[in-house]
């Protein structure tokens, strides 16, 4: 399984903080898991904007989109951070 973790907007949006998805041939990639997610419609389709600006993290390091996803993975979505 595949844990997707959500956080700040993307939690509240959603209305969940995170989820197990079983591996899906379709899914190779963070870009693969971000439109599959956004491909659900409705409010996931709204947080998931293509163009919108999202970071992801694969296993606790920064991915880019053409990182590979695998089953076991922890893969976390969240806005770009700023500081103060």
């Amino acid at each position: 399984m595949i844990r997707i973790r959500y956080f700040a907007h993307l939690r509240e949006t959603l209305g969940t903080a995170d989820e197990q998805l079983a591996p899906v041939p379709e899914i190779a990639t963070v870009a693969d898991l971000v439109a599959y997610l956004r491909a659900r419609g409705g409010v996931w389709a709204q947080a998931l904007v293509p163009g919108e600006r999202l970071m992801v993290a694969v296993n606790q390091e920064l991915a880019r989109p053409e990182t590979r996803v695998r089953d076991t993975d922890e893969v976390a979505l969240f806005p770009p951070v700023t500081g103060g």
